[in-house]
């Protein structure tokens, strides 16, 4: 059974981000329910909803959404350095167990 799960992906790089960059990034995660940061630091991240039945293929999802809105954006190709994902059930009830 597939379960709703928002995935957070940060990638790291050598410059700092600018304004533009995120709000295009922004635009390119908002048909995944997302949102964007990283206006003034070295690096980059979104949230995301995919739909997966486990966790780590929430998570191999995520990525490959965050691949493809970074290119659709025109952002540097960071190496990403954290990836979380927590299922809605799980958001919404902290006592339970992903």
């Amino acid at each position: 059974m597939s379960v709703r799960w928002s995935v957070s992906v940060h990638a790291e790089g050598d410059r700092t981000i600018t304004h533009d960059e995120v709000l295009r990034l922004a635009d390119a995660v908002a048909v995944h329910q997302g949102v964007a940061s990283g206006i003034g630091t070295p690096g980059y991240g979104a949230q995301i909803v995919v739909d997966a039945d486990t966790e780590p293929e929430a998570v191999g999802r995520g990525r490959v959404v965050f691949a493809e809105v970074v290119e659709e954006a025109g952002l540097p190709g960071f190496p990403i350095v954290r990836v979380d994902a927590i299922s809605e059930e799980a958001d919404a009830d902290p006592d339970v167990v992903p």
